[in-house]
């Protein structure tokens, strides 16, 4: 138990560099707080004792604002970097040397039963904010990027973002062209395509004066 915890505090020095000491780490990393915490409720819940699982997770969650239901399995080294309002469903399964961002949620989609939470590879990467929602597999060495969206399976080696998440990168090489700086603001577009409406507008209202104004002239 002990050097398992002594690997999850070296974990963070090798994740977070504002890491100085031990003790800082100790006292002071929510993240660590809540994979410890997760521990305890998840050997509760083994034992099927269900209701104090979920009460010690709910007691760590309000410490940490981390939510990581009893049931969820994870893998080793893990690391959550600043950690508030990360939230892990029931049946996710998370592989080893994985890092979270704040703001993650592994999660469903809706009352389905059985596996319905995302299993996450080894060696993944799921940025700030990002959402993966379903039951479906995050491959191996796989990065997420921020406010993603995520709804169907990742490939190993592979790189996520938007919304909903689209595979920009896999295994080094890049899969069509992502420009952040030129992506569409669809306000902007739906006023654009109003404007041209009216311009075609105005541009029928003076063919059709003119052509009565012409034909008026002739009568005349």
């Amino acid at each position: 138990m002990f050097a398992r915890m002594k690997e999850d505090i070296e974990t963070i020095f090798e994740n977070d560099p504002a890491a100085r000491g031990w003790f800082e780490v100790v006292f002071t990393y929510s993240g660590l707080h809540a994979l410890w915490g997760h521990r305890v409720a998840h050997w509760f819940y083994k034992k099927s004792w269900f209701t104090l699982a979920r009460i010690i997770s709910q007691a760590s969650r309000f410490m940490t604002g981390i939510e990581i239901h009893p049931g969820a399995v994870i893998g080793r080294r893990f690391f959550i970097d600043h950690g508030m309002g990360v939230v892990i469903g029931e049946t996710c399964e998370i592989g080893d040397d994985v890092l979270l961002y704040h703001g993650v949620t592994l999660g469903g989609t809706g009352k389905e039963r059985g596996k319905r939470h995302p299993t996450i590879g080894n060696n993944v990467v799921i940025s700030a904010g990002a959402k993966v929602l379903g039951s479906f597999t995050v491959g191996d060495n796989s990065r997420i990027g921020s406010n993603s969206v995520v709804l169907s399976e990742v490939p190993v080696n592979s790189t996520v973002v938007g919304i909903p998440g689209k595979i920009v990168k896999r295994d080094g090489v890049r899969v069509g062209r992502l420009e952040h700086d030129k992506l569409s603001d669809p306000v902007q577009d739906m006023i654009r395509q109003m404007q041209q409406q009216i311009d075609e507008l105005k541009a029928e209202a003076h063919k059709e004066k003119t052509r009565i104004g012409g034909a008026v002239k002739h009568e005349s």
